[in-house]
């Protein structure tokens, strides 16, 4: 049986060890060998010694990453009476064969913090196991089912060499003999054998084999750090820095730029190329007219009469010419003088164009109020224009009252609501 398990063990080890495929090894082969001391049950009298020389075992473990794994043990040892006069004389071997969930306590707690040459394992299983008393009235082959757990201090030796403490605890079930051989353990009338009455523990020292490729055991494997360096930091912006070069000047880094010369001033898209947006031919930073097609010859601009009326038209039939009051006022503020003085340039270029001036308030205040307001502002304006030259039958007043498309919480659009307006006729 032992040479069974052993040869198991082996074969394992050896035909896996290859096939284990990651930045570190993940088999080992485990020898280790000490002490035993068996706790009870032992017959009245009999005694063992604190450290009976006598144990070994050998194991294939195998890890699932650095922090967990498993692993396939047998160990066989024998026991006998202390050194002394005290004890009758016993010998009793024994064997155990278990299947163990292993954690890398080591790395778990980051032992590497402190020292990346000392780590230590815990170990749990069950398994099954023999004992076999030598001698006494109760000597036969004991077959029992165990459990097993304990700790293994680790030291690295080398890449390949650890050497291994450890300590384990084991608890036999359904034991029907003691320790030493000569008493019987009585089974109790209904419930078949005793449940997990043998215990023992053992004390070893041993060595680790790391089998594999790589260049170190999951036991010692540390993955890369979180966090760079000062110096790979430095590296790493150094290319960033190179990578958002823009030689050119467009805005667009060179590895994306696909026009790596774009003319100084240029408009270019998200790939760096020299935008024309009216595709017609002249690049909108040389286009005058970047948005309206035209010939080279008038500089990117449409050939067509402009007239003054229609923009003027649009700018003001859209509200964006306005002379505006203060509060409670229906004199003009001094900066919407340069409003009634275009009016009335324009006007007197173009003889034949009329004008309605709309006047308004905000919504502060009684409501027929604010429109007597509205109207006395855009009389004051059409004064104005009166006083400017401008023939009164070319003008209309009119006052609208508040106007209520703005905010009148906000002080800002309150503002804007006080104003006149002006509607080419």
């Amino acid at each position: 049986m032992k040479k069974l398990l052993l040869s198991t063990l082996m074969a394992g080890a050896l035909a896996l060890g290859a096939n284990a495929q990651s930045d570190y090894n993940k088999w080992s082969i485990e020898v280790n060998g000490g002490f035993n001391k068996p706790m009870a049950p032992i017959t009245p009298g009999f005694l063992s010694p604190s450290l009976n020389l006598g144990h070994a075992d050998l194991g294939v473990r195998y890890m699932f990453n650095e922090k967990f794994g498993t692993k396939l043990d047998f160990g066989f040892g024998s026991f006998s009476e202390a050194g002394d006069t005290s004890s009758p004389a016993f010998s009793t071997n024994y064997w155990r064969a278990n299947l163990q969930g292993v954690a890398n306590l080591g790395r778990i707690m980051n032992f590497e913090t402190f020292s990346n040459r000392i780590g230590l394992l815990g170990h749990f299983g069950a398994g099954l196991g023999q004992v076999n008393p030598q001698d006494g009235p109760a000597a036969f082959d004991d077959n029992v089912y165990n459990f097993i757990a304990g700790f293994t201090g680790q030291v690295k030796l080398s890449e390949r060499i650890a050497l291994n403490a450890d300590i384990s605890t084991i608890i036999n079930g359904r034991q029907d003999v003691t320790f030493d051989g000569h008493s019987s353990i009585t089974r109790t009338s209904n419930n078949g054998y005793y449940g997990a009455n043998g215990v023992w523990w053992t004390g070893t020292l041993g060595l680790s084999f790391y089998l594999g490729k790589q260049s170190t055991h999951a036991d010692w494997y540390i993955a890369a750090d979180k966090y760079a360096t000062k110096e790979e930091l430095a590296n790493q912006i150094g290319e960033i820095k190179d990578m958002l070069k823009d030689s050119d000047g467009d805005g667009v880094p060179d590895y994306l730029d696909k026009e790596p010369n774009t003319p100084a001033g240029a408009r270019v898209d998200s790939h760096g190329r020299t935008l024309d947006s009216d595709g017609d031919g002249i690049p909108d930073h040389l286009d005058k007219c970047p948005f309206a097609p035209g010939p080279a010859s008038n500089d990117g601009c449409p050939v067509e009469e402009v007239k003054e009326v229609d923009y003027f038209k649009k700018a003001i039939n859209e509200g964006y010419v306005n002379v505006y009051f203060a509060f409670d006022s229906a004199k003009p503020l001094g900066y919407s003088a340069s409003s009634v003085n275009y009016v009335a340039n324009f006007l007197k270029r173009n003889p034949g164009v009329s004008v309605e001036i709309k006047g308004y308030a905000d919504e502060l205040g009684p409501e027929d109020y604010n429109m007597k307001l509205s109207e006395r502002r855009a009389k004051s304006v059409h004064d104005l224009l009166v006083a400017a030259g401008i023939d009164a039958s070319r003008l209309s007043y009119k006052g609208y009252g508040e106007d209520t498309s703005v905010d009148k919480k906000s002080a800002d659009a309150r503002q804007l609501a006080r104003r006149t307006s002006f509607e080419v006729k």
